[in-house]
């Protein structure tokens, strides 16, 4: 038994779920978002909460039971709070900054990276060394954040690069005499 499946999904207030068939819409402050679920599940709405149930007993719709409510709640907490990551840059003369609609990053490189923004993500920041990436949806969000931090991923040796703000870097030792 799915221990996640088995869990309803919330609608708070200000949120209006639409359910059709397999297509499940959720619309709210931050914007509108959909999700198409699979026909091994089926979805159903109580007052102001969603079930998800597997339709029959196969190996399938129990691994999608979980998943299937995983989605829907993102549906739902994206478009009533949103999602949020944040990036450290760690090094000298590294810095970030926007510029109209695209993130300029001075990362060691001989030229300025630049990146545009995606429809639907905002990105901020606060300090040169900090960015923070919100949007309404989550697989977009972390998308965005995993682009970003390519450009220059920590090395493990001094640090340096782009990490997420609470991602450890291992470090090594560096050359013995």
């Amino acid at each position: 038994m799915s221990r996640i499946g088995k869990n309803p999904v919330e609608v708070p207030s200000g949120v209006d779920v639409q359910i059709d068939g397999q297509v499940v819409r959720a619309k709210g402050k931050l914007g509108e978002l959909s999700a198409t679920l699979t026909d091994d599940v089926e979805v159903s709405r109580e007052d102001n909460v969603i079930w998800i149930k597997p339709r029959n007993e196969t190996l399938r719709a129990r691994k999608l039971w979980g998943t299937s409510r995983s989605v829907v709640n993102n549906l739902v907490v994206g478009v009533s709070d949103g999602f949020e990551k944040k990036l450290e840059i760690v090094g000298v003369g590294y810095r970030a900054q926007v510029q109209g609609s695209e993130l300029v990053l001075q990362l060691g490189y001989s030229h300025d990276v630049r990146f545009a923004i995606p429809q639907g993500i905002k990105i901020d920041c606060p300090e040169q060394t900090k960015i923070t990436i919100s949007g309404a949806d989550k697989q977009q969000v972390g998308q965005t954040a995993a682009v970003i931090r390519g450009y220059r991923p920590p090395e493990p040796y001094k640090g340096k690069g782009i990490k997420y703000e609470d991602e450890y870097i291992l470090r090594k030792e560096g050359k013995k005499k």
